[in-house]
């Protein structure tokens, strides 16, 4: 009582007892969260150049871009949707399946396609069989017959799709296409898209030219009459690798980038 009468008139507060539980140990406490490395946007090259240098695992992680768009994704008019090819591939190797008959299927066969069949192959696959392919192209005339496997590869994404260059004529062509490095995209329903688009490996040049090229089918599928200009349609960028941290990227040095592909 004496030493505590002592303090309060002294005027200095004494110290808090540690709170503890009914069991002894010591009560949790708050920890605050640290701020996040990254806030600002930076130029692509320097998104590149930070991605790269903040290793965390020993694999070669992937280098992923997301773009969050100013879309409506409910909207049939604006759904963003497409494909294109990477200047220097994804460094992915991508098995292809192709449906297809007589000289398409020898010459899928021939560009490097895994598995290759007709209504053998369909049947294969609505029996049950596992899908041994990441990639699936098809002959116009083979399409009334893919659709019934439509409810076992549409939900993976492998259905063969026009609008993609995988329902095609020169199926051989395709194959060639995706082994080189072709990537899909298609906005999410919180308006984002994002693909993987190279290694952590690649030299920082490659990564530039296949992020430069991808943001530019990503701008050319702009739906016609959204408003805002491009600041109203990509509202956003994230660089980042597999196990790294997102890291902003300025808009508008994606946008030069992509103009001096397209140049």
């Amino acid at each position: 009582m004496h030493s505590a009468r002592a303090a309060s008139t002294s005027g200095t507060a004494p110290e808090p007892a540690a709170f503890r539980t009914l069991d002894g140990l010591p009560f949790p406490t708050l920890v605050l969260s640290k701020r996040k490395e990254f806030l600002t946007p930076v130029s692509l090259q320097e998104a590149i150049a930070l991605v790269k240098a903040g290793r965390r695992s020993r694999f070669d992680e992937t280098v992923d871009l997301a773009l969050n768009l100013g879309i409506d994704p409910r909207r049939g008019d604006q759904m963003v949707r497409g494909a294109t090819e990477l200047p220097h591939g994804t460094g992915r190797a991508v098995r292809v399946a192709v449906f297809a008959t007589g000289q398409d299927a020898i010459a899928a066969q021939e560009a490097g396609a895994e598995v290759v069949g007709g209504e053998e192959l369909i049947a294969s696959i609505a029996g049950g069989a596992s899908l041994d392919f990441d990639r699936a192209v098809a002959t116009p005339a083979m399409m009334p017959k893919v659709g019934r496997v439509a409810r076992i590869l549409g939900p993976r994404g492998l259905m063969p799709n026009p609008k993609l260059g995988t329902v095609t004529a020169s199926p051989a062509e395709a194959v060639a296409a995706l082994k080189r490095g072709r990537v899909e995209f298609r906005a999410d329903k919180g308006g984002v898209v994002h693909a993987g688009l190279g290694k952590r490996s690649f030299a920082d040049e490659a990564l530039f030219d296949n992020v430069a090229a991808y943001v530019a089918a990503i701008l050319a599928a702009r739906p016609k009459g959204l408003k805002g200009g491009v600041g109203g349609y990509v509202k956003g960028a994230t660089l980042s690798t597999t196990m790294g941290v997102g890291v902003p990227v300025s808009i508008a040095s994606l946008v030069q980038a992509a103009a001096a592909t397209r140049a």
